[in-house]
């Protein structure tokens, strides 16, 4: 069966993220049979984390504050996560399945696949939308 999005649900998780004001920094969007659906959310980066298990494929949009001494900016990234113990066909299906996810989460700085738990870490995360920002006045201090 062809996997499909579930378009307005979804938009209004992606849009909760984008909002200033929602508080919400992350929200997943998870498998329900074949149909990709707003999964969890929240407002802390340890939170999502928690969520990416072994045993699942998801889609995530996360928001950061970056930025250097002389301007703060709010970045986006689309995470794909992979647990080491999704099936094959599933992995294979991700990239198909990841089209559906950018006609909904249209605004991202960086795009990352991540299939390991370390790869998740915080830091790197904004080091990577850091590289993606452009001007950095910090580099002096680096």
């Amino acid at each position: 069966m062809a996997t499909r999005i579930d378009k307005e649900p979804c938009r209004e998780a992606y849009n909760l993220v984008r909002d200033d004001t929602s508080g919400i920094s992350w929200v997943t969007f998870r498998y329900d049979g074949s149909v990709i659906v707003p999964g969890e959310q929240g407002s802390s980066y340890g939170e999502f984390v928690n969520t990416c298990s072994d045993d699942i494929r998801q889609y995530a949009y996360v928001r950061f504050t970056t930025g250097d001494a002389m301007s703060k900016r709010v970045k986006f990234a689309l995470i794909t996560w992979i647990g080491e113990n999704v099936s094959g066909l599933q992995r294979a299906k991700i990239g198909t399945d990841k089209t559906l996810v950018k006609d909904v989460v249209q605004n991202f700085a960086k795009e990352l696949v991540i299939t390991e738990h370390k790869d998740l870490d915080e830091d790197y995360i904004r080091g990577e939308l850091k590289k993606a920002g452009g001007a950095n006045y910090d580099a002096q201090t680096e």
